[in-house]
């Protein structure tokens, strides 16, 4: 299963060095006309080359063949990594080396701003979300 959600905004909003997590989130703005909230969650990262803003959405997804050998061979990857390889947008660079991304998406106002990736909260949560992991 791959992850996308083109056409709206997707930002880096935080990334743990020490337990070596990353999340992206899209927020539900006007100007894509969109109404839900998107994070994206990657855990155990190795390595990773992204851009801070993803302004046409992600697109998830195993690397192929040929994109984790040019990989491996530019970052000195070993060759059991293709399984926990990402690419992050459909026509760009981007990628990740780390755990199988998660994601999570809800409609809740604004104003409310909790992070969806909030291990400390029971999931799902009392309000209506979706929710899955890229294989």
């Amino acid at each position: 299963m791959e992850f996308t959600r083109e056409e709206r905004l997707f930002r880096v909003v935080r990334f743990d060095p020490s337990h070596r997590q990353l999340l992206l989130r899209s927020e539900a703005v006007a100007v894509d006309s969109t109404t839900t909230v998107v994070e994206v969650h990657i855990g155990h990262v190795e390595l990773m080359l992204l851009k801070p803003i993803y302004r046409d959405g992600l697109h998830i997804r195993r690397t192929s063949p040929a994109e984790f050998a040019e990989l491996r061979e530019r970052h000195g990857l070993k060759a059991d990594a293709a399984r926990w390889t990402w690419m992050i947008e459909r026509h760009g660079g981007s990628f990740v080396v780390g755990s199988k991304p998660a994601w999570r998406e809800t409609e809740y106002p604004p104003a409310d701003r909790e992070w969806l990736f909030d291990f400390t909260k029971p999931w799902p949560p009392d309000y209506p979300a979706e929710w899955g992991i890229v294989e």
